[in-house]
């Protein structure tokens, strides 16, 4: 069983991230702006649902946090060998963004299918870019024969404690916040996020339940937290789901063994459910998710009946780094 971090780990990952990261607004979903979303019945029920906005972050997502957190702390010589790490986009950019301010070479391994506005983006901060296959078992061995003919330090997506304290400050956030919250939901696909989210959740709150949500279409966390051992499912499966950002093929050691610490359960959301969480959320509040920024307010629209109880929750909108020609799609689909 690895070692689980602690909420000196997270104190410690905050003030080491304040230079980068910013801290994201709760955004609410009054029952008005459901009910003119298309959301009336959920409206009826009265309960405050507010969205935590990782796309105000500098990078629009979540992964800045762990990034920063992780190179902040290589030493000079590190630094001056460079970075690496293996991302289908969000992670690219925490990395690039975090490698150009503590002044280190960054190279990315991308599969070939990641958003263009993401592989776009990671490169204007400065990172190389090299490609591989859809499978994300092929960038990590991409990452890793690079890393050992270059010298680079290896900067992990989701399965490092460095990374998960740093995930781990977004749920820091929304307790400091919303000290009297009952109901915490975050995405998961490596685990990074949720098992940092749950940890500082259940530390300074343990009565609040917390709860991932996962695409069917790359449910492989969720059959391993029914079946309580991690699971691995093919790239064929996987790269099925619109939420690219999701797509790995299973959790990450460290994670599930934060998540089956921390988390109360999973429940997945189909392709049509994110697609119409992503409209309710523009139009409730005009903030723009990607897909993979929309699948925990889904589980709150869509699947109400299996979560538990609460007066007050909170959905991660993890990222908002989201294709234009994409977005103008699902907003105009009936």
């Amino acid at each position: 069983m690895p070692s689980l971090i602690t909420l000196a780990d997270i104190l410690a990952a905050r003030d080491r991230i304040a230079p980068a990261a910013v801290r994201t607004p709760l955004v609410p979903l009054s029952r008005e702006r459901l009910r003119a979303a298309d959301f009336a019945t959920l409206a009826d029920t009265s309960p405050e649902i507010y969205l935590k906005d990782e796309s105000a972050q500098p990078i629009k997502s979540f992964k800045l946090r762990g990034a920063y957190n992780k190179i902040a702390q290589l030493s000079p010589e590190e630094l001056k060998r460079g970075v690496i790490t293996y991302s289908s986009g969000n992670h690219a950019q925490g990395v690039a963004y975090s490698a150009r301010a503590l002044g280190a070479k960054a190279v990315i391994v991308m599969p070939f299918n990641s958003p263009q506005i993401k592989i776009d983006a990671t490169r204007a901060l400065g990172a190389e870019v090299v490609f591989v296959g859809p499978a994300s078992s092929e960038r990590k061995l991409k990452a890793e024969e690079l890393a050992a003919a270059h010298g680079y330090t290896i900067i992990p997506p989701y399965d490092d404690p460095a990374i998960i304290a740093g995930q781990a400050t977004c749920g820091l956030e929304i307790i400091e916040d919303l000290p009297q919250i009952d109901l915490v939901l975050a995405p998961v696909s490596g685990g990074g996020l949720l098992s940092g989210v749950a940890t500082a959740v259940k530390s300074l709150s343990p009565h609040t339940k917390v709860y991932g949500v996962e695409p069917e279409l790359a449910g492989d966390t969720a059959e391993s937290f029914r079946i309580g051992s991690i699971v691995t499912w093919p790239a064929e499966l996987t790269s099925r789901t619109l939420a690219d950002g999701l797509r790995t093929q299973s959790v990450g050691e460290r994670n599930f063994a934060h998540i089956q610490a921390f988390v109360d359960g999973i429940v997945t959301v189909t392709e049509a459910e994110i697609r119409a969480a992503m409209r309710a959320i523009v139009a409730a509040t005009r903030l723009v998710p990607e897909p993979s920024g929309a699948v925990a307010a889904a589980a709150l629209l869509f699947h109400a009946a299996e979560l538990p109880a609460f007066s007050t929750a909170a959905a991660v909108v993890s990222g908002g780094n989201v294709d234009p020609a994409l977005l103008a799609q699902i907003l105009t689909e009936a």
